[in-house]
């Protein structure tokens, strides 16, 4: 009762599924991280040879998106819901630098992107959900009572995504990092088919100089203004 839709859209590393994965545990309700499933897709791309440095087959991915199926279930070591790609998890592999490259180019194919806006709508149908993406708010679910649209400086979101590839291990320079954002946030904000851009009705933050703990209240607090209103209607 009053359960609510939150779409929260932005750059890429913008904290988006940190914000989500957040929300989505106090409210107890489903996360969708829609990034994921566009990463997995493009894992699917590459590791059938339909994208590479040098060619991208947006034919043979077209007509392979059939053979595509994309999960989530959670882990319940870590609690978090982790990606399979086809019955394999594939959670770690999807969050390489690599494919970082390649999601974006990936992204801009209306085949790709009507079939995964179709399965994240079928997920949402219920209310209760916390969706982050790029177009959550402006095509998936419209509609959402809460639209959030997280931005930050590409210098900022660089130094975080870096900071999270040390971490994993990953052999990263921070120059590649954000020649990459740079280049995702280009290609994001100008492809033909749903680019991103704040949806009507979101509210706009920018995170730069926010820390998780402050930025959590902020929205938690606008959720919880979301669900009562919907409750006295």
């Amino acid at each position: 009762m009053g359960k609510i839709t939150i779409a929260i859209d932005g750059f890429s590393s913008t904290g988006k599924s940190t914000i989500a994965k957040q929300l989505s545990d106090w409210l107890d309700y489903i996360y969708v991280d829609t990034g994921a499933m566009y990463r997995a897709v493009t894992l699917f791309a590459m590791r059938n040879s339909f994208i590479s440095s040098e060619i991208l087959d947006t034919q043979g991915l077209i007509k392979s998106l059939d053979d595509i199926s994309i999960t989530f279930k959670k882990n319940q070591a870590t609690g978090i819901a982790e990606v399979y790609l086809n019955g394999e998890n594939v959670e770690n592999q999807i969050r390489t630098l690599e494919v970082s490259e390649f999601v974006s180019p990936i992204a801009t194919i209306s085949e790709v992107r009507k079939k995964l806006v179709h399965q994240q709508q079928l997920m949402g149908q219920g209310k209760g959900v916390v969706m982050d993406g790029r177009d959550i708010g402006t095509v998936v679910f419209p509609d959402a009572e809460l639209k959030i649209f997280l931005d930050a400086s590409p210098e900022t979101r660089a130094q975080r995504r870096y900071k999270e590839l040390l971490e994993r291990g990953d052999a990263i320079l921070y120059k590649d990092v954000l020649e990459n954002v740079i280049e995702r946030d280009h290609i994001d904000s100008t492809r033909e088919d749903s680019p991103l851009r704040k949806a009507k009705g979101a509210i706009e933050i920018d995170n730069s100089e926010m820390n998780l703990e402050d930025q959590f209240h902020v929205i938690l607090q606008l959720a919880k203004d979301r669900i009562a209103g919907r409750m006295l209607k």
